[in-house]
């Protein structure tokens, strides 16, 4: 009998006491983990290095291909198992392509919605109504299944309506700004369409905080994110060193 242990360590198979002629092994599943011993992401101006783990590449080949129906230039002939993360990235790059910002949250959307079954939105409404526990309970799974795409996070107590809770996600370093070089992309492509997808199809308010000085972000669950117009993030520029397309959003 095998017990799955979802995390985000290196593979491992441990066999355990024996029952009868069968024995039982504890399997932990490997999403990615950064090579440097140190597992900490890579000062501000360098890359981090990742080691993916076929959990993680799963991932990226569901979401790559998803969106690879919308991108410029059409589908590529990767197999399943063909994708990594500069793969992914490129293709978020390839979607963004002659579309304003509006178009390509709109693409987000649709490919966040093509990932899940019919009816799961109102389901997941039943199931997690905008409480506190369900606030703290996401914080707490965004951690280890969204370790693939942002790199190593942690859940750190936050104030939602002058209410203390552990419902916010520090992300160390993300790994898609971090690739990708590009806040447009940050912005369009993960920070608008993620908050707009929580608040409005799962019911659930979510608010990011990405911090474009150490390239850090802050998720909090239970708040409700403001006005395009009022989020820091609409005056903010491009990177000049990073970014080849660096524009204003």
């Amino acid at each position: 009998m095998a017990t799955v242990n979802l995390s985000c360590l290196p593979t491992s198979c441990i066999p355990t006491k024996r029952h009868g002629n069968r024995r039982r092994y504890h399997v932990t599943i490997k999403c990615a983990g950064i090579v440097d011993p140190s597992g900490i992401p890579a000062p501000m101006g360098q890359k981090t290095e990742y080691k993916d783990g076929w959990f993680a590449k799963g991932f990226m080949s569901l979401f790559a291909r998803k969106m690879e129906k919308f991108a410029n230039g059409g589908e590529s002939k990767r197999g399943f198992w063909d994708w990594d993360y500069e793969g992914f990235v490129d293709v978020s790059k390839r979607v963004m392509m002659g579309r304003n910002r509006q178009q390509q949250q709109e693409v987000v959307r649709e490919v966040l919605l093509s990932m899940l079954p019919p009816g799961a939105p109102a389901q997941f409404r039943k199931l997690f109504p905008p409480t506190k526990w369900a606030a703290e309970f996401n914080a707490a799974l965004t951690v280890p299944f969204f370790h693939w795409l942002v790199g190593p996070s942690e859940v750190i107590e936050v104030e939602v309506n002058g209410v203390k809770q552990r419902s916010g996600v520090r992300i160390t370093k993300c790994r898609y700004l971090e690739n990708s070089g590009c806040v447009g992309m940050c912005v369009n492509m993960c920070k608008i369409p993620t908050q707009d997808f929580f608040t409005n199809e799962f019911g659930l308010p979510l608010t990011m905080n990405p911090n474009f000085e150490d390239m850090s972000c802050e998720m909090i669950y239970g708040q409700p994110p403001p006005p395009f117009e009022e989020d820091p993030v609409s005056k903010q520029s491009c990177y000049a060193n990073f970014c080849k397309d660096a524009i204003f959003i």
